[in-house]
């Protein structure tokens, strides 16, 4: 099938009117990922809890995350928009509440709020990026995905600013009571405006899926977030095994059952090389972003001495940056494709993050917001065209299911790049401190070799850029594909799975 280049519709009104909506509610929800990294001091004291428990505030949320956006492929297809928004919504607001109020004698209730907001939080962001898929024409993807990075990407970047600028003033549990208005506000308004997007379809549920799912992605992110811990109840590297494991187990089932058609995870998008590609990149960059999320605020905090104020608004311009430069990101890969955009992009992030291994206790505050800005302009420049690309390769029956698969792999990358951070800084400031350097110059000098590893890592991020494809070939997946080749693909996968 050809495409219709001389006079292409925009996406209709009501359509972003839709996609309006779905990305208010993606951003305040993905901005509690991040929300309480600032806060930790401040709740070791009130809860009377050690750091590495507090640490459970974050590591709860990445683990439902990546234990519910499995199911969430399957799920998207067997429910309508409405539902899927109303569902997550009220999970994520009954969570927020939860945490509001969680007493200061009782840890396990935060915990409990927090795991509640993320089972929401985990149903928004493939159901964003499905609707998209579905709904926007492909000439006009760029343009739309720019607006969709403020809710993808700044949300994680603004989230420690945020709690800075509350926990400067108000109490902790603000980071809660501010939200939740804001958060049911945007869900009864947006319930009531959205319309559906394609029909659902009926199908059973694999249970035995669901288990291996959870057991698989639970274990690898939880084992990974142990590292570094001494006092683990479980060898991480037992976790990471056993969790490795259970992944193949399950990725062996969704194989088996893709032959029936009802698999939970369809993993025939991996059989489109661009998705692939893509899906691989995402991943490496996803490291490196959320590693240094983690590491400029311990430094900024613990080595400079910086108060959560000042450390957010070091770090405000940056995802700022990211968040402006989106649409626009979005309207340069319209009109002349990815490569201009992602392989420049990549460049950056290569620089940015060597830069950073230079960053000694006496770098000025004004070099530091330059490295923190290029890491977020270069992020900006790839996350757009990157999601656009790879979703853009699959056919429409698999939206749902690429980009749940996205969204896994993007919680066990952050855990990967937070565990080799933490790890790598942890390990160098030791043996500093033990050959006689002080507690601010070890913690400076494990930083600067927790950022190699990521420099190093960002090299790979370079190399798939230069061989991610510019723009999808004509008929190549999305709505504009046609039943030959989508029966081709299926053919592929079935091949794939017999053998």
């Amino acid at each position: 099938m050809s495409h219709d280049t001389t006079s292409p519709a925009p996406t209709s009104a009501a359509d972003i009117a839709v996609l309006r909506w779905l990305v208010a509610a993606t951003f305040i929800v993905i901005l509690n990922e991040t929300i309480m990294i600032n806060a930790i001091p401040r709740l070791i004291v009130e809860f009377h809890i050690t750091a590495r428990s507090a640490q459970w505030l974050t590591t709860a949320f990445m683990l439902t995350m990546a234990v519910v956006i499995p199911v969430t492929g399957w799920f998207l297809q067997r429910v309508t928009t409405r539902q899927a928004f109303g569902l997550a919504m009220a999970t994520f607001c009954t969570g927020t509440l939860i945490a509001a109020l969680a007493p200061s004698s009782m840890f396990w209730v935060l915990i409990v709020g927090r795991v509640v907001q993320a089972s929401g939080t985990a149903v928004m962001m493939p159901l964003l990026m499905t609707t998209l898929m579905s709904v926007v024409p492909e000439h006009d993807r760029g343009r739309v995905m720019g607006n969709v990075t403020l809710a993808m990407s700044v949300a994680p970047a603004m989230g420690p600013a945020v709690s800075g600028v509350i926990l400067e003033y108000l109490s902790w549990r603000w980071m809660f009571g501010l939200v939740l208005p804001v958060a049911a506000l945007i869900g009864l308004v947006g319930l009531a405006r959205l319309k559906n997007v394609g029909e659902p379809t009926a199908g059973s549920i694999d249970v035995v899926s669901v288990v291996v799912s959870a057991l698989g992605f639970g274990s690898l992110v939880y084992g990974l977030s142990l590292i570094g811990d001494h006092n683990a109840p479980v060898p991480p590297a037992a976790l990471i095994v056993g969790g490795l494991v259970v992944v193949v187990l399950f990725v062996l089932r969704q194989l088996k059952l893709q032959r029936s058609g009802s698999p939970l995870l369809d993993l025939r998008t991996l059989t489109h090389r661009t998705y692939a590609l893509s899906l691989s990149l995402m991943a490496v960059a996803f490291m490196g972003f959320l590693g240094t999320m983690i590491l400029l605020p311990l430094y900024l905090q613990d080595a400079r001495h910086l108060t959560t104020l000042q450390t957010g608004f070091l770090m405000m311009p940056g995802g700022l940056a990211m968040g402006l430069l989106g649409p626009q990101v979005g309207k340069l890969f319209d009109r002349h494709g990815g490569r201009p955009l992602v392989i420049p992009g990549s460049a950056g992030i290569v620089v940015a993050l060597t830069l950073f291994t230079q960053v000694g206790l006496s770098t000025p505050y004004w070099a530091i917001l330059g490295m923190h800005v290029l890491l977020m302009v270069s992020l900006a420049a790839v996350f757009t065209p990157v999601f656009t690309l790879g979703l853009g390769a699959v056919p429409p029956n698999l939206y749902s299911h690429a980009s749940s698969l996205l969204g896994a792999l993007q919680q066990v990358a952050g855990a990967v790049g937070t565990a080799i951070s933490i790890t790598v800084l942890s390990s160098r400031q030791t043996f500093l401190v033990d050959h006689g350097a002080s507690k601010a110059a070890a913690l400076v000098g494990g930083m600067q070799h927790a950022f190699i590893v990521s420099a190093a890592l960002s090299v790979l991020v370079l190399a798939l850029a230069v061989v991610l494809p510019g723009r999808l070939p004509a008929g190549s997946g999305g709505p504009h594909g046609t039943a030959s080749e989508v029966d081709d693909l299926l053919g592929e996968a079935e091949a794939l799975t017999a053998s």
